[in-house]
């Protein structure tokens, strides 16, 4: 294939620098036109049902054309422009359509029950027992085994959805840019840190304004939230928050519509292949057994919780009534950080100073690097998007190249918000070896003119968890991409690595690694270290209850609800009623911009947060018995968990690591909130 589209150039890292919008529909042409050959050539005639001759060139074309994809799926979600989006709008349209056709392919499913039939099924590798074992299964759930007229429908369907989940989500991008506000009286922004306001500053002059200007990315809105004493203020910014993509904020990037319908295509799917509801659908391919046992699990968080988050709120209202303030929405953050302030003389402020970016980054390597015994050291010779790139390279002791990685890490416009990880290659070895390549992506403020990136202890975090995904993707040992790093994982224990590195950031070693004084160099105090370390579970029965309200939300929701018959909006308030112990505002309208479950894969699955945090509390026992550094503990974590990626069921591999069951005792401690023994 000829490689004067960048895009077609599949031997080695993307050419970003090469990359232009009009070049993705010819190469989505060549591609499929590759894909498809290769299939039919190995579906033409009668194979021998082994893995080599059956299947391996279906899942190496797979694999190819997934890698080919990348990329541009990647550059819409961090350098979004009009002729990007159409032509990834466009291209996504073909590329669902030929991905369903494929899995609905009676001749596929031949193929790969052949091996599954065949003399040589068992002695096959665990890994490509479970890509074949896999494979059936989602065929079934792509529906192979309908009669035409339904298997036709199911993939218009499925068409449509992915229409669908791409204009809700670019609908958020695009209400969330849309938005901003000029601030001219300095008076008005008493309380925001000098940090956040010379970043307004310079955003402001940027865009050829006086003043201060503030928007709704994280780094702006976070701050004001928390910091503004004018509460006024506050209320605009949440306002224009919580009401994106909605009719509230004028209609232009509404996404109520979008999201019924979804709900209505994602019933009728899973309807067709005989399915009560989305949520069982869904959950067919994860951990928890159905959506009874998702609505257990949460409720019995809940119960657990509300004793806690209702003496919680009443400290924080009592906070609040001593200005003269019946607390609101739009109040919550500000008081909370005022009332930590007070009860443990600590602002995540006063540690910002000892988070430099640079000094957060080598202290994450070094401490990875201790655990699994790698090496990771910069490349300045890589294309990249956007000049804040870095990339990264991943060895082992003797100098072997084991995985690379992109880091993108901070906001600017025509980026999606929030953080990530997402693959750009994937390990494997047949037919042409690849390291795996991760992008992680992060929003962070950039850096200002006299002080590098500083990061807040929760935003340090979140690095924490999105390296935890990028390692469960890069140090893999399996070299079927079908079931190498985080693919083939069950949803509901993908989040495990993630949520067990940010245990981490807890430790005095840790902090002492990641953490200095930007100018000083100087280590966290200690007093100002335990002061954190006590307000660890500041507020976390209300944190909890809010987790437990979204996860609720989206499991009913996929469990019978019907929009024909209520709206999205009642359903999410009655969950409120039932779990939440302070209300938002009526014109909130955070469902039209709940990403996760309408765009971001979690459908049904939002609950995975939680229960993946189950996982990750116990599985972080060890390393407080044995100590953070103990590289035994890291290398068991690395060979039962981190390396296995979905080659075998996430309860054995757990089992293998802890000896036993994972148990709801150790999160229930972890959040100060333990009170009855019991296992998840």
């Amino acid at each position: 294939m000829a490689n004067d589209n960048p895009l077609l150039d599949l031997d080695g890292l993307p050419r970003f620098a090469h990359i232009e919008p009009s070049q993705i529909t010819p190469a989505l042409d060549a591609m499929l036109d590759e894909t498809r050959a290769t299939v039919e050539a190995r579906l033409s005639r009668e194979p021998r049902p082994g893995w080599e001759d059956a299947v391996g060139p279906l899942e190496a074309a797979e694999a190819r054309l997934k890698r080919f994809w990348s990329p541009v799926a990647h550059l819409n979600a961090v350098a979004d422009s009009a002729a990007l989006r159409e032509a990834y709008n466009a291209g996504l349209g073909r590329l669902t359509s030929y991905q369903t056709g494929y899995a609905q392919d009676e001749r596929v499913y031949r193929a790969y029950q052949a091996v599954a039939d065949g003399p040589d099924f068992a002695g096959l590798s665990e890994a490509r027992r479970k890509v074949v074992t896999n494979a059936l299964r989602d065929m079934r759930l792509s529906g192979v085994a309908l009669p035409d007229a339904p298997k036709a429908r199911f993939k218009a369907i499925q068409e449509r959805l992915s229409e669908l989940a791409s204009r809700f989500e670019q609908n958020v991008l695009d209400a969330t840019d849309a938005f901003s506000l000029v601030i001219e009286d300095e008076a008005r922004l008493q309380g925001i840190p000098a940090s956040v306001l010379a970043q307004a500053r310079a955003e402001a002059q940027r865009r050829g304004r006086d003043g201060f200007l503030l928007t709704l990315q994280a780094p702006s809105y976070v701050p004001v939230m928390t910091y503004a004493q004018d509460r006024a203020l506050r209320r605009q910014l949440y306002e224009a928050y919580v009401t994106r993509a909605s009719q509230a904020a004028g209609g232009r990037y509404d996404n109520t519509a979008l999201a019924d319908e979804i709900l209505v295509l994602r019933k009728e799917a899973a309807a067709l292949l005989g399915y009560p509801h989305y949520a069982d659908y869904s959950l067919a391919t994860k951990m928890a057994r159905d959506a009874a046992e998702v609505e257990t699990f949460l409720t019995d968080l809940a119960r657990r919780a509300r004793p806690a988050a209702l003496k919680e709120l009443a400290d924080l209202k009592a906070m609040a009534q001593a200005d003269g303030i019946s607390l609101e929405a739009w109040d919550t953050a500000y008081y909370s950080e005022r009332l930590k302030e007070r009860r443990y003389q600590f602002s995540e402020e006063d540690l910002r100073p000892y988070f430099p970016l640079p000094r957060v980054l080598e202290g994450l390597f070094t401490l990875t690097e201790r655990l699994y015994d790698v090496r990771i050291r910069e490349r300045r010779d890589i294309e990249v998007w956007h000049p804040d790139v870095l990339f990264y390279e991943i060895t082992d002791p003797d100098g072997a190249a084991r995985a690379q990685f992109y880091l993108d890490l901070y906001a600017r416009e025509r980026k999606r918000g929030g953080a990530w990880m997402d693959e750009c290659c994937v390990r494997q070895r047949h037919p042409t070896p690849s390291l795996p390549v991760a992008y992680l992506t992060c929003n962070f403020a950039a850096p200002a003119a006299d002080h590098p990136s500083l990061l807040r202890h929760d935003e340090v975090e979140t690095l924490f968890h999105e390296f935890g995904h990028g390692l469960h993707h890069m140090l893999t040992q399996v070299d079927e991409p079908a079931v190498s790093g985080i693919n083939g994982v069950p949803w509901d224990a993908v989040e495990l690595p993630s949520q067990f590195m940010e245990n981490f950031c807890w430790e005095r070693d840790v902090i002492d690694l990641i953490g200095g004084h930007y100018r000083t160099g100087a280590p966290v105090p200690g007093d100002l270290f335990a002061r954190l370390r006590s307000a660890r579970t500041f507020q976390a029965a209300l944190q909890m209850l809010r987790q437990v309200e979204f996860a609720l939300f989206d499991i009913r929701l996929h469990a019978g609800f019907d929009p024909a018959a209520g709206s999205v909006h009642a359903l999410l308030e009655a969950v409120r009623d039932e779990v939440a112990v302070l209300k938002p505002p009526a014109f909130n309208r955070f469902e039209n911009s709940f990403t996760h479950i309408f765009a971001g894969g979690y459908a049904a699955g939002y609950y995975s947060y939680k229960w993946a945090e189950v996982l990750s509390a116990d599985a972080f026992g060890p390393f407080e018995e044995r100590g953070v550094f103990d590289r035994a503990t890291g290398l068991a974590f690395l060979h039962n968990i981190l390396e296995r990626g979905g080659e075998a069921d996430p309860r054995d591999l757990f089992a293998r690591f802890r000896g036993r069951a994972p148990c709801i005792d150790a999160l229930l401690k972890q959040s100060g909130l333990y009170e009855t023994e019991g296992s998840a």
